[in-house]
């Protein structure tokens, strides 16, 4: 009885590592990672992701290092598996298949010969030097390459086209070797050793400037890969660059200075982008003259190993002058102020301190409306600034606010929008705009009906004018009533618009008189602040005397319909923007990839490994010469291909045609 084989481990686990099946779970494992790590923006701040995922999913995907999958401990696994079984496989394969491409199997005997698929059988009454030289000849003409051997009953004539098949294998294999290891260089494993024993330390607090960072989250000139970005300013210079990582970021250190000379950029009609580009001046200690050139989206500029690529663009720090309007105490006066992007400006309004945030500056906001014929157009609403007002318990609320009037449906207002949290639209304040343009006859406005002591005047006038139809005795028991109930109307309308009134007349009124009384207390309101917006025109000089015009009527119930709003503002002054100084930034992203260059050169290699393999076919053909016997030599031909078989079959047809033809062979009829 025969003895099973013993193996040892190391070669079940040589066998393992070498195995084909290794070799394909691994790839596509990574090709899942590659599709995840494509569709999945890489390396994004975390909040990012928290606002598009969710908490529960945030996590998940922080647990299975999707957002640096190319970083990820279980990926960096995969390429060393598929560095080692492919380093495996070409140790044990490699030096069999160069022995393969050398050696032309010159011992193939007769019957093995016969025994073959494609074969031709011939016999022939010329010279054995002769017939020997002739079928080298044609073999050489076919292509191929021919070895030739003399045994005691035989000469066997070996030939092999295509031996540079093999090297494609070798190729391919030694090209994803190759790829393994650039990647490995271009992920920085380096980097990831040190964060995981904690020599570099990455930086949460996204608010600190680079100034004050640990030296133990900043990274020197000498880390060798690298992808990062920054926001330069126009007129100003960086030399360092922000890595996202994680829930932080790292500061890496630049062998040179950037200065952004000047930033241009071109919109579509419709507003969006057209091109951008900036012109940028390279300060370094190696250079005679700094370096000036222009990149721009796709012209990157490539420096001493770092390329520059031209990747987005924003607010340089636009310095802005801004009037703030009080809407909370009439006796305060405007402020005038002056702010620029990314800055801060602290305020006090009634013993509370405030903090303007300013995070951005739009000077073109283009957006579709819809003309009279149904063509949708785009038009420029104008520049903007978007700021945020914290209050001194840290809860804020964002605003964006409009410098020039916007015309909705015939008439022309400022606006102004306000949210909670990103999570929400903005909900948009409707400022009338007064005959100059302005917002100032609002604000007066405003003010007056804040005023207790002017509107107590106004309402004295209005209910005197209201009852002077009366005699005297009846408009003396009335009047006082009707003050009274018309300064409570006025206060609850200042204190919470129409809203407050219509629950004063549902918890004070009877169900059968609510619908009258609802219509009263509007009229006298209505006279009353109307009265008060007449103040108003005739202290700016307007002629009412032929009567209020549409246009300022207009006003009027504009004007009543933001106060009823202006609670939910949830500010207590409206920032109106009166001049600007445009500066622009842009956004460059620096990379340094030494082990691009080695991944680009085994991607050429695997291409023409590839190349090779599908396109070179190993061909051979062995020809078998007995010794003379009846006068005539017997003559077998054989051969095989190690792809595309029937594509060789039809070509060995034609080869042995050819050659019979040209040697004058005649088929063997004692073997057909």
């Amino acid at each position: 009885m025969k003895k099973n084989r013993q193996y040892s481990f190391s070669s079940i686990l040589v066998e393992f590592l070498g195995s084909m099946n290794l070799a394909i779970t691994v790839l596509v494992g990574i090709a899942i990672a590659s599709i995840i790590g494509t569709l999945l923006r890489q390396n994004e701040p975390y909040q990012n992701y928290i606002i598009k995922f969710g908490p529960f999913w945030h996590d998940v995907f922080v647990s299975l290092g999707l957002y640096d999958i190319y970083g990820a401990w279980w990926f960096v696994a995969l390429l060393f598996f598929l560095l080692l079984t492919t380093s495996v496989c070409i140790v044990r394969n490699g030096p069999s298949m160069l022995r393969d491409m050398r050696n032309y199997r010159i011992n193939a005997g007769r019957n093995s010969l016969r025994a073959f698929h494609n074969k031709a059988e011939w016999v022939a009454d010329t010279d054995q030097e002769e017939l020997i030289k002739n079928i080298e000849s044609h073999m050489h003409d076919e292509g191929y390459k021919t070895r030739k051997k003399l045994h005691d009953d035989h000469i066997m004539i070996a030939a092999m086209r295509g031996s540079f098949n093999r090297l494609g294998y070798l190729f391919t294999h030694i090209s994803i070797v190759i790829i393994c290891v650039g990647s490995v260089i271009m992920y920085n494993m380096p980097l990831k050793y040190a964060l995981f024993t904690g020599d570099v330390k990455i930086e949460t607090d996204n608010a600190l400037p680079a100034s004050k960072v640990s030296k133990q989250s900043v990274l020197n000139k000498d880390n060798p890969s690298f992808r990062g970005s920054v926001s330069i300013s126009e007129g100003q210079s960086a030399n360092i660059v922000f890595l996202n990582i994680e829930n932080g970021f790292l500061i890496q250190e630049l062998p040179f200075d950037i200065e952004l000379k000047d930033f241009r950029i071109e919109h579509y009609v419709s507003g969006q982008p057209k091109s951008f580009e900036s012109d940028l001046v390279i300060h370094d200690d190696d250079l005679d003259k700094p370096l000036e050139t222009t990149i721009s989206v796709n012209h990157p500029l490539l420096y001493k190993g770092y390329a520059m690529y031209q990747a987005s663009f924003n607010d340089g720090g636009s310095k802005l002058e801004l009037r703030a309007w009080p809407l909370t105490d009439p006796e305060l006066e405007t402020l005038d102020l002056q702010g620029a992007v990314f800055g801060k400006i602290p305020m006090e309004v009634n013993g509370k301190v405030y903090t303007i945030e300013i995070n951005d500056f739009r000077k073109f906001n283009i957006n579709p409306v819809d003309s009279e014929t149904s063509k949708k157009k785009f038009k420029n609403f104008g520049p903007n600034f978007t700021f945020k007002l914290r209050d001194d318990q840290g809860q804020a609320r964002e605003y964006v606010n409009y410098m020039s009037p916007i015309e909705q449906n015939g008439s022309l207002y400022f606006l102004s929008g306000v949210r909670s949290s990103v999570a929400e639209p903005f909900r948009y304040l409707y400022i009338p705009v007064d005959s100059q343009g302005t917002v100032k006859r609002f604000m007066k406005f405003y003010a007056a009906m804040q005023d207790k002591k002017r509107v107590r005047k106004v309402v004295d006038e209005t209910v005197n004018d209201m009852l002077s139809g009366l005699v005297t005795e009846k408009r003396l028991e009335i009047s006082g009533d009707m003050k009274k109930t018309t300064n409570r109307l006025v206060a609850l309308f200042v204190e919470g618009g129409i809203v407050a009134i219509n629950k004063h007349i549902e918890n004070n009124i009877a169900a059968s008189q609510r619908q009258k009384a609802t219509a009263t207390y509007y009229d006298i309101l209505r006279k009353t602040l109307g009265n008060l917006y007449i103040n108003i025109l005739q202290q700016e000089g307007v002629d009412i005397t032929q009567g209020i015009s549409d246009v300022d009527s207009d006003f009027f119930d504009d004007a009543l319909t933001v106060y009823g709003n202006i609670d939910d503002y949830g500010a207590p002054f409206y920032l109106e923007m009166k001049d600007f100084e445009h500066i622009q930034a842009s956004g460059l992203q620096i990379a340094r990839a030494p082990g691009k260059e080695i991944i680009v050169f085994g991607c050429v290699l695997l291409i023409i490994g590839i190349f090779i393999m599908f396109y070179i076919q190993q061909r051979r053909c062995w020809i078998w010469i007995g010794n003379k016997k009846d006068s005539n030599y017997e003559v077998i031909l054989a051969g095989s291909c190690n792809r595309n078989e029937r594509d060789f079959a039809q070509d060995f047809i034609k080869l042995k045609q050819r050659l019979a033809q040209r040697l004058g062979l005649r088929e063997d009829d004692e073997n057909h």
